[in-house]
């Protein structure tokens, strides 16, 4: 009987990785009518939980929401999800997230996030598909009766809300978007 040089690490990986290829279909295969709702719902539960953020929308050129991004890992991870595009308050398009990232990390995620653009430059930055974040991106989280006072950088202010799972990551990555028009 011969032994197999594949690890369990290495077949782990693969599940991890055909799990969030699976997902990144499964979000991203198409329009899907009830985007929008469940974009405006986690909208209005991010700003029940946060004020503030009302006057950030209210602020800004645009914004897109991404309703659910699941993210896993184990070494190598990744990260997808699909939300809605909106400028002056109306819906423009749609929005791919794509996510790799690459150290210290294990488990898996599930998380919603918003982007404020704070004005013209920076919304079309974003649909013109130049935006990208990079490991020195920050987003603030989301938590319940706690106060923050964050400026934009470079006009752009991202929060995200834990929706669950659970994830220990000291790794650097990036976000990637694709923009398509409504």
């Amino acid at each position: 009987m011969k032994k197999s040089n594949i690890s369990k690490s290495h077949v782990f990986i693969f599940f991890i990785s055909l799990a969030v290829s699976f997902t990144m279909s499964a979000q991203i295969g198409g329009w899907k009518a009830d985007l929008i709702k469940d974009s405006n719902e986690t909208l209005i539960s991010m700003i029940e939980k946060t004020s503030k953020l009302q006057s950030y929308k209210d602020q800004a050129y645009g914004y897109v929401v991404f309703p659910k991004i699941t993210k896993a890992g184990l070494g190598i991870g990744g990260a997808a999800g699909q939300g809605i595009v909106f400028e002056n308050n109306t819906v423009v398009g749609s929005s791919k997230l794509i996510q790799a990232s690459i150290g210290l990390q294990a488990g898996g995620q599930q998380y919603s996030e918003v982007i404020f653009f704070e004005n013209k430059e920076s919304f079309e930055h974003f649909t013109n598909g130049k935006l990208k974040f990079d490991a020195q991106a920050t987003a603030v989280a989301i938590k319940k009766g706690v106060a923050f006072d964050v400026a934009y950088k470079d006009g752009v202010a991202v929060f995200t809300q834990a929706i669950g799972g659970l994830m220990f990551e000291a790794s650097l990555g990036g976000q990637h978007f694709k923009y398509i028009p409504k």
